[in-house]
């Protein structure tokens, strides 16, 4: 049996069963992932170690959990058992997805899309509006846009259709999203007159979202890296606090292209408060209301794509 980094022998079907809860967390510090080996499976995985470096601490933590419960006893022995099996790196990643979200996170945004990106978009698109939420995680980005949605929508007179993909790598967050049950402190940006319009109480901790919203929004499990996009001629993509935070450049690029040519010309690619495009993204333009909204140049032409229901 190989002996891992650590110095132990380590293998699938190694016995590391606890037989206490104090022995399991005691297993899980005693082997937890150091951050140069942390870099190394990030490195591995074409992740990125600054996107990852806030919150490496709890991620380690579950490599760890994974690692113990498969018998994986060296940081060494872990990688090549990736490599060898495509079904233990999909489960890896999974784990290393990251959720930390609320409802309408960064007010500012919002409200520069309610001000300016609606009435641009619903001017163009009086039939339909296409919105993708790529990486949703947990579902606050998407139902904090069904809200804004609906409310903007009361000063219109008539409202496109509004159709929504929802997509996310983890089965996880996508279970969770569709259920709609959040705490209290996922929804402290939500005024006091939307709560009780949008959401029912549960208990002290927990309210669950209006069924309304949950209407014409399509979930699916969606690769960034490997997956086509959902739809394309869309109006609007989130790609907040995924692909340009926690991957590396030689996966990202790949990945934005894809991204950027499902926008229709004039669409708008949203990104994360501390995210940047790479230079060499001509295509988007600057908005002028707000630094983490862009445009795809509108006078690019349409590219020609068959209608995916």
């Amino acid at each position: 049996m190989p002996v891992g980094s650590w110095g132990y022998e380590a293998g699938e079907g190694f016995n590391l069963t606890p037989t206490t809860q104090k022995e399991s967390t005691l297993l899980i510090i005693k082997f937890l992932m150091d951050d140069q080996q942390f870099r190394k499976l990030l490195d591995f995985l074409g992740l990125s170690w600054k996107g990852y470096r806030k919150v490496r601490k709890g991620v380690k933590k579950r490599i760890s959990r994974y690692m113990q419960a498969h018998g994986y006893l060296g940081s060494d022995v872990f990688l090549s058992a990736l490599e060898k099996s495509r079904e233990r790196r999909e489960q890896v990643e999974k784990i290393l997805t990251v959720s930390i979200s609320r409802f309408f996170r960064d007010r500012k945004l919002w409200q520069a899309l309610v001000k300016y990106v609606l009435p641009l978009i619903t001017a163009e698109h009086r039939e339909k509006v296409k919105v993708w939420s790529a990486g949703c995680a947990c579902g606050e980005e998407v139902y904090s846009f069904k809200i804004l949605w609906q409310e903007w929508g009361k000063g219109c007179p008539r409202l496109p259709e509004l159709q929504i993909w929802a997509t996310d790598l983890n089965p996880e967050f996508l279970s969770r999203a569709q259920t709609g049950i959040y705490s209290w402190s996922s929804v402290k940006e939500v005024s006091e007159e939307w709560l009780p319009r949008y959401f029912s109480y549960l208990s002290g901790t927990h309210l669950a979202i209006s069924s309304s919203l949950k209407e014409g929004i399509h979930w699916s499990l969606h690769d960034l890296l490997s997956d086509d996009t959902p739809q394309k001629g869309l109006q609007i993509v989130f790609l907040r606090n995924n692909l340009l935070t926690y991957y590396q450049g030689a996966s990202q690029k790949p990945a934005l292209n894809k991204v950027i040519d499902s926008l229709s010309p004039g669409g708008f690619l949203i990104i994360g408060a501390h995210e940047k495009i790479p230079k060499e993204f001509t295509e988007l333009l600057p908005f002028p209301h707000h630094p983490n909204v862009l445009q795809k140049n509108p006078l690019l032409p349409a590219p020609v794509h068959e209608t995916v229901p």
